[in-house]
């Protein structure tokens, strides 16, 4: 069967679009951005090398809808647990910003880093469906929408460099392009996309390299009273 007939197939079953490669997508931050591991891609599309694509390359995504700007989406040292282990990123200056913690309470299920076979770009902050979600700081929301492994994420871009991620949301508040203020609600905390779980995941960027959240919070405070789900709305 040719590679072409193959993706008829693949079209005519479940549907799915073109993604074309930009300058430091890798396969692996393409997979991630759209919920797809990176060896089904390189199966798919015939990638024999997963470390060797191109800029202008289009890679068949299966099942999705619309092409993603996945620059904005995966941090940059998402190109393997292998890589961002053996080459980790330097520190930010030390006048870096504190963050709020965007969920008042809550318990930490999850850490920053190695995950079995994968890398956690952020900390999972349990808490019960409705619990409200706030901004880390002021900043401008750069994205806010669904995805298939975040389910409904928001990413907020900070001064000096630093962007804000929450997801897992039970419904989204603001909308790409709103400014928000430190410490205002934007979302309710939920159990959409790939979870086990209500939990917000909460992602630190700086210069869209993940770091882990825990360097820019405060020591946790009390765990907070959720509101009544229903009232979330979605």
């Amino acid at each position: 069967m040719s590679f072409a007939v193959a993706l008829f197939g693949l079209v005519a079953c479940g549907g799915g679009v073109y993604h074309q490669v930009r300058p430091g997508d890798t396969l692996y931050r393409i997979g991630k951005a759209y919920g797809v591991p990176a060896e089904k891609l390189a199966r798919i599309n015939q990638i024999h090398d997963p470390a060797r694509i191109y800029v202008g390359q289009k890679v068949f995504i299966p099942e999705a809808n619309r092409e993603l700007p996945v620059d904005i989406i995966t941090p940059k040292n998402a190109a393997g647990p292998e890589v961002a282990r053996v080459h980790p990123e330097p520190d930010p200056p030390p006048n870096t910003l504190a963050f709020h913690w965007p969920v008042n309470g809550g318990r930490l299920a999850s850490g920053f880093g190695s995950r079995g076979a994968s890398f956690h770009d952020g900390i999972d902050i349990s808490a019960p469906v409705g619990t409200p979600v706030s901004a880390a700081d002021h900043g401008v929301v750069i994205y806010s929408d669904v995805l298939r492994g975040y389910g409904n994420v928001i990413i907020v871009r900070h001064s000096q460099g630093f962007a804000t991620v929450y997801a897992h949301n039970h419904r989204n508040l603001v909308r790409a392009e709103d400014r928000v203020r430190r410490g205002q609600v934007i979302a309710y905390v939920g159990d959409s996309g790939r979870t086990s779980g209500p939990n917000l995941h909460f992602e630190v960027r700086h210069n869209n390299v993940a770091r882990d959240p825990m360097r820019f919070l405060p020591r946790a405070p009390a765990v907070a009273v959720p509101i009544d789900a229903a009232a979330a709305g979605g």
